[in-house]
């Protein structure tokens, strides 16, 4: 008999140094105590002393080592992990990617096998590697993150917890040399730990913080369907979405926005793609690598995806928006009409908007590209 998936439990904070590992490793130290099997599968002291002396006591399973480029790297030791089958255990930096020649790309994958195993875990991550808020934090920040974590990852917790820690006090915190050393501080003073940058993100957290525990209760609070309520038609007010895909560069912004639009309102998301002909196989190279690359993000997304062969992009996607009772279509809004490509983009935009007059259509602008 196959063992129970196990919990999930994300701390969350939304920068470095507010407590999340120590929130972590304290919340170990109280599970030990009361007789739980708590193992430390990975953790990142950064010569933090009082976040170290909390694994005193505290069983590490060993990192594994990584041969890459002619170089050494340590990653958690999953397998390891796997065969000692702990009941709970800790593990810093989720959204962290692992060497190449690791067994997964993602620490995030780990912690989904440890789950799968029936092993509890407690991790901890900041908003800023949430999937969809990608573009956003860069608006915010100037900084491109890298390392991120889907949103129905973080969905797939049973619990998230916000650590919380005014801008203010960071500062003092980073400074005092609490967090970092004096020149990877100064660095930090330059990117994410500008006090208006701390400010926006720890407003996010809040916000994306609420928005889950909002979600949770309403469907705790939900009762079963009757018997009669089940054998009623659907109700025809259940928002579903719908994300143009094409090969621009802006569409992966768009698929972002989408997507999160469609966590705040509960709805069904479709990525859909309109190709004159059978499949991409007949696109040239390069459009062709791009549609199957932001196809494949939608897809990470745990988006719908779908090809539709038409030569009337606009009729093809309203025909497919009404006949899947879509609600909102997101488009991206093209450049300036400088050269006959763009022009026709942004009639395509018109005619999508006339072919859909009895359903939203929101036109996105790539914020990156008005800026540069």
């Amino acid at each position: 008999m196959a063992a129970a998936e196990g919990k999930l439990k994300v701390i969350l904070g939304y920068a470095a140094g507010v407590g999340k590992t120590f929130r972590m490793l304290e919340e170990g130290q109280e599970l030990k105590s009361s007789g739980r099997d708590v193992v430390i599968g990975y953790f990142e002291p950064h010569g933090r002393k009082d976040t170290i002396a909390k694994t005193e006591g505290l069983e590490t399973i060993p990192r594994r080592t990584v041969e890459y480029r002619d170089r050494s790297f340590e990653e958690m030791d999953t397998a390891a992990i796997l065969a000692r089958r702990p009941e709970i255990c800790l593990v810093d930096e989720f959204p962290h990617t692992n060497i190449p020649g690791s067994p997964r790309a993602k620490r995030w994958e780990d912690v989904l096998a440890l789950l799968a195993a029936g092993i509890d875990v407690i991790t901890t991550m900041n908003i800023q590697h949430l999937e969809s808020l990608n573009d956003h934090v860069r608006e915010i920040s100037g900084v491109q993150v890298r390392e991120t974590v889907p949103d129905w990852v973080l969905k797939h917790a049973d619990e998230i917890v916000f650590v919380d820690l005014t801008p203010g006090a960071l500062l003092n915190r980073l400074d005092r040399g609490v967090i970092y050393a004096a020149d990877k501080a100064k660095r930090a003073k330059e990117n994410f730990f500008k006090e208006p940058t701390l400010v926006a993100l720890r407003e996010i957290a809040l916000r994306q913080t609420a928005h889950e525990i909002d979600v949770r209760q309403a469907s705790e609070s939900q009762a079963p369907p009757s018997r009669q309520e089940m054998r009623r038609p659907p109700v025809a007010e259940h928002e579903r979405i719908l994300i143009h895909i094409t090969d621009s560069p802006s569409t992966v912004g768009l698929i972002r926005r989408g997507r999160r639009v469609a966590d705040y309102l509960r709805a069904d998301c479709f990525a859909v793609s309109v190709v004159p002909g059978p499949g991409l196989t007949g696109l040239p190279p390069e459009h062709r690598e791009a549609l199957e690359r932001h196809l494949d993000f939608a897809r990470k997304l745990h988006i719908d995806t779908r090809i539709l062969d038409a030569e009337d992009a606009a009729e093809a996607l309203a025909g497919f928006a009404r006949a899947n009772g879509v609600t909102q279509i997101f488009l991206a809004k093209p450049p300036r009409p400088a050269f006959r490509l763009f022009a026709a983009k942004q009639q395509l935009v018109m005619k999508v908007i006339r072919a859909a007059r009895d359903i939203q259509v929101t036109v996105v602008a790539d914020r990156k590209a008005a800026r540069s």
